[in-house]
């Protein structure tokens, strides 16, 4: 009984064996024996073509067989890609179509300037002239963001943010472009935000350096 089980497997295994190498044929023979095209598109050009380089190093087989997984790791390691799609294009191209992130904000980091990306990932500061705001502490890049999501939630305008104040209690102050620093509450940061927002469309700005807006519905001025 056993030896009639074992001679069928086997005889399954050489069926498969034989199915497999005829497809193979088959592929070849249609023309998707490999990917002879790959289109990258979406960011820079020397920044496309570094990725296009990379993905060729992965040698993908055919269309059909394509290895997905090392294709989107390969992608989602870049610092620069916030999105992307991946268009097969029979029998034998590959397009490959990517959003660029957003660039926040700088941030030194291992004795690095660094750019945080909307992605959430850093990127070396290539940018020699740029006006983004520069986050002087030490947070994390998923703290930053969650501060980012509120400021935006809020009254005030990103445009309007010319440095970030992280310090080790987790609290944040900014700087805006017109010089005036406003210290956020800890916890209710919109709050703060909103009314700081309000006292500072109310009234004179001349010679204000320093509002407190650390205390709920109440602002302290400091020269």
């Amino acid at each position: 009984m056993h030896q009639r089980k074992g001679k069928k497997i086997l005889t399954y295994f050489f069926v498969l064996l034989l199915v497999g190498s005829i497809n193979n044929i088959e592929l070849k023979k249609i023309g998707i024996s490999e990917i002879k095209n790959i289109k990258v598109s979406g960011l820079e050009e020397v920044d496309n073509k570094i990725i296009f380089n990379d993905i060729k190093k992965l040698s993908l087989e055919n269309i059909l067989f394509l290895d997905s997984i090392g294709l989107t790791n390969l992608i989602n390691s870049n610092a620069l890609v916030e999105e992307y799609e991946i268009f097969k294009k029979y029998p034998s191209s590959l397009n490959i179509e990517l959003k660029k992130t957003e660039f926040l904000a700088k941030i030194n980091k291992n004795e690095k300037i660094q750019i945080i990306g909307s992605n959430g990932k850093l990127s070396e500061n290539k940018l020699l002239k740029n006006d983004l705001p520069f986050i002087f502490g030490n947070p994390n890049v998923k703290e930053f963001l969650t501060f980012k999501n509120i400021l935006d939630d809020s009254n005030f305008s990103y445009s309007e943010i010319q440095n970030f104040y992280f310090f080790p209690s987790k609290r944040w102050d900014l700087q805006l472009k017109n010089g005036i620093i406003i210290k956020l509450s800890q916890k209710n940061i919109k709050e703060s935000l909103n009314y700081a927002f309000l006292f500072l469309n109310n009234i004179d700005l001349n010679n204000l350096k320093i509002i407190d807006a650390r205390i709920p519905k109440k602002i302290i001025l400091n020269d």
